[in-house]
C-alpha cells in the first residue's frame, strides 16, 4: 500500500526534561503533554546518595546541569525543564533563579524548573496558603517549606513520610490520606512535592473531595514548560488546567445536563358508556 500521501508525520514541538537518575515516571510526564509535542528526557550522573538534602545539592549543581541541557540541544527543544522538586528549592529562591539561567545560557533557550514552577502556578491561582504533602524526610520538607515562606506562601500543614529510596511506588492510597490530614486548617490549595511521586490519576479525585486546588510536581513542570512555548498541558478535571475545575464543583451544575431518556406517555382517559348515565371509571361492571 502506497502511503506517500499522507506526507509524513505531523510537525513536534520539543520540550527537553534534565531529570535525576532515580526519576522514574517518564510515562507520567508524557500524560499531561498535547500530541503535537514530544519530551526528550536525560538525567544527571548516578550518585550513590539517598534522597536528602545532600542528593538534592548534588542532583543540582550547575555543572551538571549545563552537561546535561548541552546534551539535549542536538534535538533542538525549545524549552527546557529541570524536572526536580527538592534539587530546585533547597538553595532558596536565589539559587532556583540561578539554576534556570544557568540552563537557559547552556541551550540558549527558555528554562524551567519544578520549584519556580511551582511558584507560578501558586500565583496563577491566588494560592497564599497551601498544605504540603511530601514523600521526603523531615529535613527536606523543612526546606520546602522555608523555600516558600521565602516567597511569601504559608504553609498552614503539611504530611510527609519520610522515605529516602523508592519513592515512585508509593500507592495513591497513600498520597491521599497524607493529604486529608494535611488540609485540616482550610488552605487555598494543596501541593504534592516530589517529581518521583505518582499524581496524574489522583490530583481530580483529590480536588472534588477537598474542594481546593490540588497541584503537583510533575503537573506544574509540565504546565509551565508547555506555556513557555504556547502550549496548553492536558489534564482534565485539573484546576490549574481546566477552567471548569478551577471554578471548582459546583460549577458543574451550569453546565448544560444531556437529556434523559423521553417521559412516558400518560395513559388515556377512560370514557364514559354511552347511555351509562356514569362518569369514567363508574360504569356497571354488567355493562362492561
Amino acid at each position: 500500500m502506497d502511503v506517500s500521501f499522507l506526507g509524513g508525520p505531523a510537525p513536534q514541538r520539543g520540550v527537553g526534561i534534565v531529570a535525576p537518575f532515580d526519576f522514574a515516571l517518564d510515562r507520567e510526564l508524557w500524560r499531561w503533554v498535547p500530541d503535537d509535542v514530544s519530551l526528550h528526557l536525560t538525567r544527571t550522573p548516578f550518585v550513590p546518595v539517598e534522597v536528602s538534602l545532600d542528593l538534592a545539592r548534588l542532583v543540582s549543581e550547575h555543572e551538571t546541569l549545563r552537561e546535561a541541557v548541552q546534551a539535549l540541544t542536538a534535538v533542538r527543544p525549545e524549552v527546557f525543564a529541570y524536572a526536580c522538586t527538592s534539587g530546585s528549592f533547597v538553595a532558596g529562591r536565589a539559587g532556583e533563579h540561578a539554576m534556570a539561567l544557568a540552563m537557559t545560557q547552556a541551550g540558549e533557550s527558555p528554562a524551567v524548573t519544578t520549584s519556580g514552577a511551582l511558584l507560578d502556578a501558586l500565583a496563577e491561582l491566588g494560592a497564599r496558603r497551601v498544605a504540603v504533602v511530601t514523600p521526603y524526610t523531615k529535613s527536606v520538607t523543612d526546606s520546602l517549606e522555608d523555600f516558600l515562606a521565602e516567597a511569601g506562601v504559608q504553609v498552614t500543614g503539611r504530611s510527609y513520610l519520610g522515605l529516602t529510596r523508592h519513592i515512585w511506588r508509593v500507592p495513591y492510597r497513600d498520597v491521599v490520606a497524607m493529604a486529608r490530614e494535611a488540609v485540616a486548617d482550610a488552605p487555598d490549595a494543596l501541593f504534592i512535592s516530589c517529581t518521583n511521586l505518582p499524581t496524574y490519576d489522583v490530583i481530580p479525585q483529590l480536588e472534588a473531595e477537598l474542594r481546593m486546588p490540588v497541584v503537583s510536581a510533575n503537573q506544574v513542570t509540565m504546565w509551565s514548560a508547555l506555556s513557555r512555548i504556547g502550549k496548553t498541558a492536558v489534564g482534565p478535571y485539573q484546576a490549574l488546567l481546566d477552567p471548569v475545575a478551577r471554578r471548582g464543583p459546583a460549577s458543574l451544575a451550569s453546565l448544560p445536563q444531556p437529556a434523559g431518556p423521553p417521559a412516558e406517555p400518560a395513559p388515556p382517559e377512560p370514557k364514559a358508556l354511552a347511555g351509562s348515565g356514569l362518569p369514567p371509571g363508574d360504569a356497571d361492571p354488567a355493562e362492561t
